[in-house]
């Protein structure tokens, strides 16, 4: 298999549109087996849009079948938007759409009542809904004022207040159908984001220390290799940003959601505290705080100068230490089965580490001030690395 695939991409180089099409093809294979074989979120997506999907064929039943609407577009149309990814967005976006329709069908009617003329009545209307529709209180769902307006003249029916008022209620039923079909069926609960992201950020904080920890061994590091340990450090603000907006997803998909559906979801039924947020965090900050300081070391045109020698090994040895506990915790947040290290002989270690790195701290104190500051800064911040990743043995 390894063999068609190094042919394939041989065969595929240089001819780049074949080839973004080939990667393109390869994402969706891989996000149609995740969405087969487990939760997450390429299946979440497959629920929510066959939801959608559902809500859109609901209306038209309703509106098209039952009540045998000769125009009975709108009320599919608006229930098929509605199903959005939270239960809260689809009530407050129901609210801005059906008033955004409102004011669509009312302004075309009255440029029709004037022009007597659809096409005067276009021309009329659509400059001013445009500009209506950018106005603050309708979010996202402003455009659907000049869209309406486009859909009531396009129809080719005599403009009344009955005509107007049954296409507001055709919205107002596609709304109904589609909010509706968000709150109780499966409803969308991203409670699941929060814990893959918090226990990514643990993973690639292990990763990023286990980098820097190989990298100081080696003979020879210099500004070259601490670009690559920023650009790690970068890439950890980047996976926190994704968890912020996970936390606040997550509020938010639990809001105005029915608690007995909740159980009914397969999504987990609660997430780590936002305490663990902000830990982490705090985390990030201390490794692009180490790796900044690193990177000033290791520049010829500044003052401070990095330690080296068996100091330096020593003080890899602890970040390898911290960053074990770091891909430990990962995995606890994902329910795996991980290896428990002995906390005494975690705890022995790291006293062993810090005693032996404080007295080589105070043999280049005798040596050279410059060595000693980027030292002790190093070690303060593996000390404060070390106090938000494990706790005391009394705190568990």
């Amino acid at each position: 298999m390894t063999a068609v695939t190094s042919a394939l991409r041989e065969a595929l180089r240089g001819r780049r549109p074949v080839t973004a099409m080939w990667r393109g093809t390869c994402a969706v294979g891989r996000s149609v087996r995740a969405a087969w074989q487990r939760p997450g979120r390429e299946r979440d997506l497959v629920v929510q849009s066959l939801k959608a999907a559902g809500a859109a064929l609901i209306a038209w039943a309703v509106a098209g079948v039952w009540l045998d609407d000769p125009m009975a577009l709108m009320a599919p149309w608006v229930a098929l938007v509605l199903v959005q990814a939270t239960v809260y967005s689809s009530v407050r976006q129901a609210g801005q759409q059906f008033a955004a329709i409102c004011v669509g069908a009312l302004v075309a009617s009255g440029a029709q009542a004037l022009t007597e003329d659809n096409t005067g009545a276009l021309v009329l209307s659509l400059p001013v809904l445009m500009l209506i529709a950018n106005w603050s209180r309708f979010g996202g769902q402003g455009i659907y004022t000049a869209t309406t307006a486009v859909f009531v003249l396009a129809s080719g029916t005599a403009i009344s207040a009955a005509a107007v008022g049954h296409r507001v209620g055709q919205a107002a039923l596609g709304a109904v159908i589609g909010v509706a079909v968000n709150a109780f069926v499966l409803p969308p609960i991203h409670l699941r984001d929060v814990r893959e992201n918090l226990a990514a950020l643990a993973r690639e904080a292990g990763e990023v220390l286990h980098s820097v920890a190989d990298d100081l061994r080696k003979t020879e590091w210099d500004a070259q290799t601490t670009t690559g340990w920023s650009s790690d450090a970068a890439r950890l603000q980047r996976r926190l940003d994704a968890l912020h907006s996970a936390r606040s997803w997550s509020t938010e998909s639990l809001r105005l959601t029915y608690g007995p559906l909740r159980k009914l979801h397969r999504a987990p039924t609660a997430v780590p505290p936002e305490d663990e947020d902000q830990r982490w965090s705090r985390v990030t900050g201390n490794i692009t705080a180490l790796t900044r300081t690193l990177a000033v070391a290791a520049d010829e045109r500044r003052t401070p100068t990095p330690p080296e020698g068996p100091v330096l090994d020593l003080y890899a040895r602890l970040l390898k230490l911290i960053g074990d506990s770091c891909q430990a915790e990962a995995g606890r947040l994902l329910g795996e089965s991980v290896e428990a290290r002995p906390e005494e002989a975690t705890e022995a270690t790291m006293e062993e580490l810090h005693r032996r790195l404080q007295e080589g701290l105070r043999e280049h104190a005798g040596q050279e001030a410059a060595r000693t500051a980027v030292l002790g800064t190093l070690l303060l911040q593996a000390e404060n690395l070390w106090a938000e990743i494990v706790p005391e043995p009394q705190e568990r």
